[in-house]
C-alpha cells in the first residue's frame, strides 16, 4: 500500500494534546480516494492507517465539515494510532464531494454505498465501526436504520437524531441562533479554517440585524454569504407534522443490536437529544453506556477531549477488538456539578469513580435517569422560592416583555461561544425577568436527573413564549444558571393556562449557604426567536406587539431530589 505522511497540520495539533493513551503505530495516509455515493457520484474520502503488519478493525467517519483540521487529527490521526484504519470521508456536496448537500436525505444510501466500496479493499478485515460528533452523529444513525453485518460498534458524540428539534421546539418556537450557527458550518467549514472563521466574524458583525429583522426567513443571506437552500426549508416548515419533516427522524430503531456508547454534556445544545438515544436503546434490550461531563456542544471536544476520546476509545475496543478491560462497570458515568465553587467549571478529565475533587466529581449509576423522589418548590408574592404548597391559584406577578427589546440570551444550551454556565445577575435585574429564590441551604442539596416547571400562566394577548431556569446562587450574589427550558401559551387573550415546560435534566449539588432560584422571563434572545405576540409563525411574522405575562401562584419547579431527603434551609 502506498502511503504518505499525515498532513503536518494534523500532526502539528496533535503534538498539543495532553492526557491521551500512548500511541500503538505509526500512521499512513491515502488522501482524496474517490468513493462512489449512493447515487454512483464520487464522495472524497481520506484514509488513514496503521503502518504494521496484520488485520485492523476500520472506522468510517462521514463529515460535512471537511477532512481537514480539527477532523483530521481528532479521527484520521489519533485512532489510526490506536490501531483502527479510518475512513474520513466528505458529505456529498462537502469538501469536494460532488452533489448538493442536503441535511438529511443522503446520508443513508451515501453511507451504505461506502461500506459497499469498503468490502472491494483488500485491507478491511470485516469488522466496522462509526464515530463523531453532532451531525457525524446523525449520518451514524442513518447507517444503523439497516445496519450492515460489518457494522459492530458505534459512538455518537454529542450527536443528534432528530433535525427538528435541533431547529425548532415545542409549540413552534424557532432555535434561531442553532439555524445560523448549524448554517454556518454548513456553508463554510468544509471549505477550510481560514472560510469559516471569514465566515463567523461576518454573522457575528450582522448578527443583531439578522435576528431582528422582520421577517426573518430571508434575512439571514447576508450573514451567511447567500441563500442557503436547505435552511430556507427548515425555517419554512415549523410544523414537525409536516410531510417535509419525513424520514429526518432516525431515532435508533427498536430491534438495534449494534452496541452503541454515548457521550453529551450538561450544556449540549443536543444532550436532550442523547438521553433520548439512550432510553430507546435501553428499551431495546441494546448494550449502550453513557458519558455526561461538564460540557458545551464545542467544549466536550476542547476541554473534554481527553475524557471523550479515551471513552469512545475503549468502548471501540472492547466491542471491535475484543479488549473489554477498561469497560467501567455501569453503564453510566455523569459529572456533578456545583459543590463549593457553583458548577462553573468547563472541561478537564477525571476519570476516577464517584470520587470528589474541589467542584468535580463523577458519579457511576447503573441507570438513566436514576430513580428520584421529585420535589415541588412554589413562588411566593414576595420573591422567594418555598416548599409550601399554595392555597390558591390567584395571580402572583407580571412582567411585560417586549419584542423591540428581547430578553436576551445568558448562557446555556448554546452551540456558540457564549454557551455553558455565567452570571445571570445582569439579566436578572431587568424589569421583563422575575425571580423567585429560596434561603440559604444548611445541608448540601443534590439533584440528579429531569427538571420540569409546571406553570399557571396568562397573556393579555394570548400569545407569548416562558423561559424558565434552575439557577445557583452563590454566598457572593452569583446566579449561575444549571439549566432551563422554553414553553409556548396559544390560548385566548387573558385565559389562564396551565402547561409543564420540560428543562432538560441535571447532576448538580447546592452547597451548604447556596440558595436555589427560580427565574422566569418570556424569551432568551436569539437563542430562540422573539415572539411576535400575534400567532404568527416567528420566521415569518412582520409584526410584534409587547406582551404582558402574568404568572398564577399554583405554577411550580419540580427538582430530583437525588437524596430522597427534603433539603435544610436556614430561617
Amino acid at each position: 500500500m502506498s502511503f504518505r505522511k499525515p498532513p503536518l497540520s494534523a500532526r502539528l495539533m496533535r503534538a498539543t494534546w495532553r492526557g491521551l493513551p500512548p500511541k500503538r503505530y505509526d500512521v499512513g495516509w491515502e488522501p482524496g480516494l474517490a468513493v462512489p455515493g449512493g447515487d454512483g457520484s464520487p464522495l472524497l474520502t481520506d484514509h488513514y492507517f496503521p503502518r504494521a503488519e496484520g488485520d485492523f478493525p476500520t472506522l468510517l467517519v462521514r463529515s460535512p465539515y471537511g477532512r481537514g483540521l480539527p477532523w483530521s487529527p481528532m479521527y484520521g490521526l489519533l485512532f489510526a494510532e490506536q490501531g483502527f484504519h479510518v475512513v474520513l470521508q466528505s458529505c456529498r456536496g462537502t469538501g469536494g464531494s460532488v452533489g448538493t448537500f442536503h441535511l438529511w436525505r443522503n446520508e443513508a444510501a451515501d453511507g451504505l454505498a461506502t461500506v459497499a466500496w469498503l468490502r472491494e479493499q483488500s485491507w478491511f478485515d470485516g469488522t466496522l465501526g462509526t464515530v463523531g460528533p453532532s451531525y457525524l452523529g446523525y449520518v451514524q444513525w442513518a447507517l444503523a436504520q439497516d445496519p450492515p453485518p460489518e457494522l459492530k460498534a458505534m459512538v455518537v458524540q454529542v450527536g443528534l437524531h432528530d433535525p427538528y428539534a435541533l431547529f425548532h421546539a415545542g409549540g413552534g418556537a424557532l432555535r434561531l441562533e442553532n439555524a445560523l450557527v448549524v448554517g454556518l458550518g454548513m456553508s463554510h467549514q468544509h471549505r477550510g479554517m481560514a472560510a469559516f472563521a471569514r465566515g463567523a466574524l461576518r454573522l457575528r458583525c450582522r448578527l443583531r440585524a439578522v435576528t431582528m429583522a422582520a421577517p426573518l426567513r430571508g434575512a439571514y443571506a447576508s450573514a451567511l454569504g447567500g441563500e442557503v437552500p436547505w435552511l430556507e426549508e427548515v425555517l419554512a416548515h415549523p410544523d414537525t407534522e409536516d410531510p417535509y419533516w419525513g424520514g429526518a427522524f432516525l431515532a435508533p430503531p427498536e430491534q438495534h443490536r449494534v452496541p452503541t456508547g454515548l457521550i453529551t454534556g450538561w450544556h449540549d445544545a443536543l444532550a436532550d437529544q442523547t438521553f433520548e438515544q439512550y432510553a430507546r436503546l435501553r428499551r431495546a434490550g441494546c448494550e449502550t453506556a453513557l458519558l455526561v461531563g461538564p460540557w458545551t456542544h464545542t467544549s466536550a471536544l476542547q476541554q473534554g477531549w481527553p475524557e471523550v476520546f479515551t471513552e469512545s476509545l475503549t468502548w471501540l475496543r472492547a466491542h471491535m477488538c475484543a479488549e473489554p478491560t477498561g469497560l467501567r462497570p455501569t453503564a453510566v458515568r455523569v459529572h456533578m456539578g456545583g459543590g463549593h465553587t457553583g458548577g462553573g467549571h468547563m472541561g478537564g478529565s477525571h476519570r476516577g469513580r464517584g470520587h470528589i475533587d474541589g467542584d468535580h466529581m463523577w458519579r457511576d449509576l447503573t441507570d438513566w435517569p436514576p430513580t428520584t423522589e421529585p420535589t415541588s418548590w412554589y413562588p411566593t408574592k414576595d420573591g422567594h422560592l418555598s416548599r409550601q404548597p399554595p392555597t390558591d391559584s390567584a395571580p402572583l406577578t407580571t412582567f411585560r416583555h417586549d419584542p423591540a427589546d428581547p430578553t436576551p440570551a445568558v448562557g446555556g444550551t448554546l452551540l456558540s461561544p457564549g454557551a455553558g454556565p455565567r452570571d445571570n445577575r445582569a439579566l436578572e435585574a431587568r424589569t421583563d425577568v422575575v425571580t423567585f429564590t429560596a434561603p440559604p441551604l444548611t445541608e448540601p442539596l443534590g439533584i440528579l436527573g429531569p427538571v420540569a416547571a409546571r406553570l399557571t400562566v396568562s397573556t393579555d394577548t394570548g400569545h407569548a413564549d416562558v423561559f424558565t431556569r434552575l439557577c445557583d446562587v452563590h454566598p457572593d450574589g452569583r446566579s449561575v444558571n444549571v439549566c432551563d427550558g422554553l414553553g409556548t401559551v396559544d390560548a385566548s387573550p387573558g385565559a389562564a393556562t396551565r402547561l409543564t415546560v420540560p428543562m432538560s435534566a441535571t447532576a448538580h449539588r447546592f452547597a451548604p449557604g447556596h440558595r436555589v432560584r427560580w427565574q422566569i422571563s418570556a424569551g432568551a434572545h436569539p437563542r430562540y426567536a422573539r415572539n411576535p405576540g400575534t400567532g404568527e409563525p416567528p420566521a415569518d411574522a412582520t409584526t410584534f406587539v409587547p406582551v404582558r405575562l402574568t404568572l398564577h401562584a399554583d405554577s411550580a419547579l419540580t427538582l430530583p431530589d437525588s437524596a430522597n431527603s427534603r433539603p435544610q434551609v436556614a430561617d
